[in-house]
């Protein structure tokens, strides 16, 4: 069990790990990017810049000294990185403050329970659960600021950080289920994974149950089902290879080639992921992951809980822009939305589920519309990076999670009480959007001329 320290030594330590995060994210974005820069003091320094020293690799105060490599890089370079680095251990510490000392994932959903307003310490989750809900999260705000500003420079996302991330988030969600968002329930039976919470209520106000603090489950907000179970329950397992398979193989080359027909071209895209399948790398990746799955289902229990949720969240987060992307390229007949955030969002249901991502999904292109809009009319193009919406909206779901998962009557938390009918839901909404984007063409080319080509 993970014991929270004094408030002000955990912000301290979160402070100063942001600053090392913050490190990871200068050399990711730009050792990670496709036009690589030699900027970061943990990369080889330019052959123009002077011999580099080891106070350079200090956080923040080592960008003070590489001033003196503006004459390679240009002037101003490093205040960028500078501030980024400022920014993360700042959030490292407010998301420290948010989700252990404040409880703000949770202090919500109490309150919808309880059915009245909690003062703060009334009902509290023990800290193994929210320093692992911490962790996970700051983590994963990291790796989205590093794949932020990548794509701003380029307009790509590059695997080198939505990979090791994804695998991460696996690796988390099996070690320390708990680090999964949390779920605040009533239950009469014991639950696979979860914590009781001493409710300081007459029994009576219960009903018989028990307060639990679970981690959200793919079959969140129902309790864990028998048939999901580890061995010798094989639905799980099957269920969990086939998301790892389809992560693995949308790894590889997906360049499709139409002009010798669609057989030619499947040949051809089948070929090429197969090499790249068999490279060393990426077959070490397939077989670890494959063994180890097995092994955490043969295990069972809370690992194999929060092993297959976040399995099932890697593919269902990342479906919707999957689909967007499909029906994009059909309807605008040009690349509507860049595979990188696909991936991304794979890496973002690997930490979160699938259920948030649908929340995600929802909110992401608000901001992404006004801007492309704007960018659109003053300079007509509508290419914008639609990876940072994501991040950000996946901040906003993360941090005000309880207050979209709540229990309160007409929460949106009923939507997923719909079942098999909420697939049904989104793929009508998906469908809709192609036939937004088909009208947008035509309004394009009848006002501005724009002439749309078949990319291959």
């Amino acid at each position: 069990m993970m014991l929270a320290p004094p408030l002000w030594i955990g912000l301290l330590i979160a402070a100063v790990a942001g600053l090392a995060a913050g490190a990871y994210v200068n050399w990711a974005t730009y050792a990670l990017a496709w036009n690589r820069r030699l900027i970061s003091p943990w990369s080889p320094p330019h052959e123009r810049a002077p011999a580099r020293r080891l106070s350079d690799r200090i956080p923040v105060w080592g960008w003070f000294g590489l001033r003196r490599e503006a004459k390679v890089h240009g002037a101003g370079f490093w205040l960028r990185p500078l501030c980024v680095e400022i920014t993360t251990a700042g959030m490292w510490a407010a998301l420290y403050w948010w989700e252990v000392e404040r409880q703000g994932l949770l202090h919500h959903q109490f309150e919808a329970l309880v059915g009245g307003a909690l003062q703060p310490g009334v009902l509290v989750a023990p800290e193994s659960i929210t320093l692992a809900t911490f962790v996970s999260h700051a983590l994963l705000m990291t790796l989205m600021l590093a794949a932020s500003l990548i794509d701003f420079d380029e307009k790509t996302i590059p695997d080198g950080v939505t990979t090791p991330g994804t695998l991460l988030a696996l690796l988390l969600a099996a070690a320390l289920p708990m680090s999964l968002l949390p779920h605040a329930a009533e239950r009469s039976l014991t639950p696979v994974a979860g914590v009781e919470i001493a409710v300081p209520l007459p029994p009576e106000a219960m009903k018989g149950s028990a307060l639990y603090v679970e981690p959200l489950s793919l079959v969140a907000p129902h309790p864990w089902p028998t048939w999901l179970g580890g061995a010798p329950q094989t639905t799980g397992l099957w269920i969990g290879l086939a998301c790892y398979a389809i992560w693995w193989i949308a790894l590889t080359p997906r360049i499709m080639r139409w002009r010798r027909g669609l057989v030619f071209g499947l040949r051809v895209l089948t070929a090429r992921s197969l090499r790249e399948l068999l490279r060393p790398d990426s077959a070490l990746i397939g077989v670890c992951g494959f063994a180890g799955i097995a092994a955490i289902w043969y295990r069972g229990g809370a690992g194999w809980l929060g092993l297959l949720t976040a399995l099932v969240g890697m593919i269902g987060g990342s479906a919707m822009v999957w689909a967007v992307r499909i029906v994009g390229r059909v309807a605008l007949r040009k690349e509507a939305m860049g595979f990188g955030d696909v991936t991304l969002m794979m890496m973002i249901g690997a930490f979160l589920g699938w259920q948030p991502t649908i929340f995600i999904f929802f909110i992401a292109p608000f901001a992404g519309l006004v801007i492309g809009f704007t960018k659109f009319i003053f300079r007509r193009d509508d290419m914008i990076p639609y990876g940072p919406f994501l991040c950000l909206a996946t901040a906003v779901v993360t941090v005000w999670w309880a207050w979209f998962w709540n229990q309160e009557p007409g929460s949106y938390q009923s939507i997923f009480e719909l079942g098999w009918l909420l697939p049904s839901v989104l793929a009508i909404g998906v469908v809709m959007l192609g036939a937004m984007l088909v009208i947008w063409r035509n309004i394009k080319e009848a006002i501005w001329g724009v002439e749309e080509e078949w990319a291959e």
